[in-house]
């Protein structure tokens, strides 16, 4: 029998009860569900919450942090999980891992949602319900939000199915997988659309902001063009006046990810997140009143002596391949006897000593929250009580850009977990490597240097060394000088980009051999002591600065997630990507 009750071709129409207000409160939701777009939309605000509901499908803590973010940081190993998941360090994720599940259901129901968008705001449009000039931009959200899901799909799964009309009922739901190419080029088309629909960011009232706007829709066709490896059509994107007008690098490398600086001149996207007020965090359930759009993303890369949780760790090949003075490294990652770098986290809590687990294990003798010097701990472990965590199965280094929210405590109680930090997809440091590596691939060398020097002079908060080096030795001595272009923007992507959402898909849009051959070297000599399968605890001879984690098993067919088995058993027309 036709299986029309598959979950990728729901048509989930949300309808906000409030009025849209301040900062990111654009998406306050108050959801129900119409069986179908036939739907009554009597006011403008009723449009505008269909929307909305696109938006709302990446609030979402597994499709951002299970599944993108996963992909983009365990994949080059400058992260690791620890937990129920550890078969990401070993490129061996089962299709059956619930993370693709959510992944590939919550992409395929906005997919349909910004379809059954379109006729809904023409429909609207029509009647008089929508001015024209809102109607064009919501009509350019959708298409932006679609084509920016295809561009996660098509870099995540290779080819999916084309869902972009669902006029017709005929196999809806059951449509083969289309190859990536055209996937990436229905990216383009979709992006062009909202470039000509959407308004600039800096067009945007405060109340709006955390929308899609032009640039951003310029800044994903360009990425879209150069895994189409057209990056000519790319640079002519990244070059738009939209992208170098409405945005540019923020001075300090630091205010970047500041909690205090969300949705700031440098980011192009951001995913909104909100704590109402008097909302709460905790585990308890009250984290989700109306209002509340809040996510554990964060929280997941705190070290388990300050959040009992530690599901991600760092590599300390990332913590040593920063060359002397970038002061990008600790506001990266940070490892034994390193201090916290966040302005925010500064304020709030001094650095580590003002967290309550700090604070009470110190109190209680507890050796992990005191210092060489007897005093209570300020920083991330010291280099004689590295921070491993209860079991010993974390190499002490962790992901300081998610550890930038000062209202979580660290405690796992009350304000311990679910954060409202936005999570930056795209931002103008990428766009700059972007171009860099598009004007190497068309022969204009000094003009990608042009760009590297940008963004590495901001690092440096500067002047940055004329000499880009590779990963220092282990034994302390620097990396040899990068001549090769190329590997220049790739030492760049990383140093940039590691801990946010794109570093594993820019480096495989560059090419699989190029992103395995970068990321084993850029991982040092393996350790078998520090060997996530054959013994996770670091061994004694281990100071947590001299070894590098990587795992040889990383194959052209393994830069492709498999599909997940759910999809394949309500689709049979669905093949699954080769092992």
């Amino acid at each position: 029998m036709k299986r029309n009750n598959i979950i990728v071709i729901i048509v989930v129409l949300v309808i906000a009860a409030a009025p849209l207000a301040c900062k990111k409160s654009f998406l306050n939701q108050t959801n129900r569900f119409e069986g179908s777009a036939d739907a009554t939309f009597n006011k403008s605000a009723d449009v505008v919450a269909l929307v909305n509901s696109i938006y709302d499908t990446y609030q979402n803590s597994d499709l951002l942090k299970k599944c993108i973010w996963y992909r983009a940081n365990f994949s080059t190993h400058d992260f690791f999980n620890w937990g129920g998941d550890v078969f990401w360090n070993n490129y061996q994720i089962p299709a059956t891992f619930g993370g693709l599940t959510t992944f590939w259901n919550q992409s395929f129901i906005g997919i349909a949602r910004a379809n059954s968008a379109f006729a809904v705001i023409t429909a609207a449009e029509g009647k008089g319900i929508v001015a024209p000039a809102l109607a064009a931009r919501l009509r350019g959200e959708a298409f932006f939000l679609r084509g920016m899901t295809f561009y996660y799909l098509a870099a995540s799964f290779g080819g999916v199915p084309l869902e972009i009309d669902t006029s017709s009922t005929v196999n809806l739901g059951l449509k083969p997988r289309t190859s990536r190419d055209s996937v990436f080029m229905q990216v383009v088309l979709d992006m062009q659309q909202a470039e000509n629909l959407l308004v600039s960011k800096t067009a945007l009232p405060a109340s709006e902001l955390g929308r899609a706007t032009k640039g951003a829709a310029y800044g994903f066709e360009g990425a879209a063009r150069m895994w189409l490896k057209d990056y000519t059509g790319a640079l002519a994107a990244f070059n738009n006046p939209e992208l170098n007008s409405n945005y540019r690098l923020l001075a300090n490398f630091a205010d970047v990810h500041e909690y205090s600086r969300q949705n700031n001149d440098e980011t192009l996207f951001e995913v909104q997140f909100q704590l109402p007020p008097n909302g709460s965090q905790s585990w308890d359930g009250s984290w989700n009143p109306p209002g509340a759009e809040l996510g554990w993303i964060d929280s997941f890369s705190w070290p388990e002596e300050i959040t009992q949780q530690g599901y991600d760790y760092g590599n300390p090949a990332l913590w040593n391949s920063y060359q002397q003075g970038d002061k990008r490294k600790l506001l990266t990652i940070v490892g034994p006897g390193d201090t916290l770098a966040s302005p925010g986290i500064l304020a709030k809590w001094g650095g580590i000593k003002g967290y309550i687990p700090v604070v009470a294990g110190f109190a209680a003798g507890n050796p992990k929250y005191t210092g060489d010097d007897g005093k209570i701990l300020n920083t991330v472990g010291t280099l004689t009580r590295p921070w491993y965590g209860g079991d010993g199965a974390r190499t002490g280094y962790f992901c300081s850009k998610k550890w930038r929210d000062p209202n979580l405590t660290g405690n796992y109680g009350p304000s311990a977990i679910f954060g409202d930090q936005n999570q930056i997809l795209l931002r103008y440091a990428e766009i700059l490597l972007s171009r860099a590596e598009c004007k190497v691939r068309t022969g204009n060398i000094p003009g990608a240097m042009a760009d590297l020097k940008l963004v590495r002079d901001r690092a440096w908060g500067g002047i940055a060394p004329a000499v880009m080096r590779d990963s220092a030795n282990y034994n302390g001595t620097p990396g040899l000088p990068i001549t090769d272009a190329l590997q220049m923007v790739l030492s760049e992507y990383r140093h940039e980009l590691t801990g946010e959402y794109s570093l594993f898909y820019n480096l495989c849009r560059a090419g699989n051999d190029v992103a395995i051959d970068f990321i084993k070297k850029a991982n040092g000599t393996v350790d078998a002591s520090y060997d996530p399968v054959v013994n996770p605890a670091p061994g004694p001879t281990n100071d947590g600065k001299k070894h590098g984690l990587y795992n040889t098993s990383l194959t052209p067919n393994k830069t492709l997630l498999p599909i997940p088995q759910s999809a394949i058993a309500l689709n049979p027309n669905l093949s699954q990507n080769p092992d």
